[in-house]
């Protein structure tokens, strides 16, 4: 955005939790609001409140975006709306049962919605950003991204997936005026443990993390220029040697001959 204000933000399941405050902070810091979500009721009452203490314009548009009319509607009002010049894509489920003891046809439905939905709003939003000269996407993804055993695989697989088409975006398009922003959530104190199937009060209280501390600390990684930002991480140099051994891989993942171990004999 070439002007002084922010302009708007969308955000996706923006009705409670991570969510909520999102939009509680994106409004204090001066843009105007779109909330998605299912929940109409919930949506009028945090539009109301923060129009009340912020004084800023705040659209509330119920939709469900694990319907494919829902999606499209959302889709529709990226397309349209020149003003929305950042994207939080929040909307998801997660799962925390083993892989034998899993529905699939609520995997299914985990996929549609953590890949489908983020990369149809995703793609809907990034041609005007770049038409434009400018806009953000922040994509909540979690620690399982990278640690992948610690709960489902799909959920698992499913925020890897989020993480690597954030990286793509950044790499394609960073220079053409669009940042984007992979925030690896660890445990936060959410509804969402209650809809996964796990219990919040299972795990040891040194692991729990606030809604509020999270998202504050995920604005501070962007306003920070961070492509992945994991809010627990004490120190960025480990997640530095993480990616410096990634990228040391990639010069020898293609190469005409296959690896000399490979080739030993007997």
């Amino acid at each position: 955005m070439t002007n002084l204000e922010p302009g708007t933000a969308l955000i996706t399941g923006a009705s409670s939790g991570i969510g909520a405050i999102y939009a509680d902070r994106l409004a204090r810091r001066g843009y105007d609001l779109i909330l998605v979500a299912r929940n109409r009721q919930r949506l009028d009452a945090l539009a109301r409140r923060l129009t009340d203490e912020t004084g800023r314009s705040i659209q509330v548009f119920p939709a469900d975006l694990a319907d494919p009319a829902g999606q499209a509607s959302v889709e529709a009002l990226l397309r349209g709306d020149q003003s929305v010049s950042m994207l939080v894509n929040n909307a998801g489920f997660g799962a925390a049962s083993p892989l034998l003891q899993s529905d699939p046809a609520r995997m299914a439905q985990l996929i549609a919605l953590n890949i489908g939905a983020l990369t149809g709003l995703t793609y809907a939003a990034v041609p005007g950003f770049v038409e434009r000269g400018g806009g953000t996407v922040i994509n909540i993804a979690s620690i399982v991204a990278i640690a992948p055993e610690l709960l489902n695989g799909v959920y698992g697989a499913s925020k890897a997936y989020v993480l690597a088409l954030s990286r793509s975006l950044h790499h394609e398009l960073s220079a053409r005026g669009l940042r984007v922003q992979a925030v690896l959530p660890g445990v936060t104190a959410t509804e969402f443990w209650e809809v996964s199937g796990a219990r919040l009060s299972d795990l040891p209280p040194a692991m729990v993390m606030t809604a509020e501390a999270m998202v504050d600390a995920a604005l501070a990684g962007l306003d920070q220029g961070e492509l992945v930002t994991i809010p627990s991480l004490p120190d960025i140099g480990d997640w530095e040697a993480f990616e410096a051994a990634r990228q040391k891989l990639l010069p020898n993942l293609s190469r005409s001959e296959p690896a000399a171990r490979y080739l030993e004999t007997a």
